[in-house]
């Protein structure tokens, strides 16, 4: 599925948008916001502007999450040009034109990487001799259970089942529906448990919903603070 956003009438010339357009088309939702955030020009603010206006209406309108979205296209065209004069010597006039641009973005989700199919002579190679005798399965299915504990530790306190008092996490700004299920999924349902998160706590989600950073950058923490005093609760 493909969503778009257009930036009609932007007071910048088509060429100087390109620029920017041009860095961004084919990455990753979260590492364009961050290219845009960290280029001086003005044309980055109003791409960064378009591009989060196409994610919005994905998360909102398409039950999409922002991590899983690539820029497919981002293309500049030209706008009308507005024409001034500025006075100049003996009666005369120099022309000024006030160019302006509109600006699409269109954002999709990232293609699943497929697995090239192995030649025989590669399978062969890479399949390893193992003695006859050795029969010992159980092993691994007894180290996956430490192993789980331990993943469900670093997420911090989570629930098993659903609390009959469960917030709305869609409340919080960048939290739409479809991310809401994910947090659901991993025991996640009170502004109070991420008003709690730890350091560890928010790596661990980082990596899990491939966030690179978002936690942080859009202040989970703060937003769910606000949002448990304004319920009257403790935060």
């Amino acid at each position: 599925m493909e969503v778009r956003a257009i930036h009609k009438y932007a007071r910048i010339s088509a060429k100087k948008a390109r620029d920017v357009a041009r860095e961004i088309q084919g990455m990753p939702v979260s590492d364009a916001l961050d290219t845009l955030t960290y280029t001086p020009k003005k044309a980055a603010l109003l791409i960064g502007k378009t591009l989060k206006s196409a994610v919005a209406n994905a998360e909102n309108n398409h039950e999409m999450v922002a991590e899983t979205m690539v820029v497919k296209e981002a293309h500049v065209t030209d706008g009308p040009t507005s024409r001034r004069f500025k006075p100049r010597a003996r009666g005369s006039a120099a022309a000024i034109r006030k160019r302006t641009s509109h600006i699409y973005i269109t954002l999709a989700e990232a293609p699943e990487e497929e697995e090239k199919p192995k030649s025989a002579k590669a399978a062969k190679k890479a399949a390893p001799k193992q003695p006859a005798k050795a029969e010992k399965a159980p092993a691994p299915a007894a180290e996956e259970a430490p192993a789980a504990e331990a993943n469900k530790e670093a997420l911090g306190f989570v629930y098993d089942e659903a609390p009959e008092a469960a917030d709305d996490l869609k409340k919080i700004s960048g939290v739409g529906p479809a991310l809401e299920a994910k947090l659901h999924g991993f025991g996640v349902y009170t502004y109070q448990q991420i008003v709690d998160w730890t350091p560890e706590n928010i790596a661990a989600f980082d990596d899990l919903l491939s966030f690179k950073g978002r936690i942080e950058r859009d202040n989970w923490q703060e937003q769910a603070k606000t949002l448990q005093s304004e319920n009257g609760g403790e935060a």
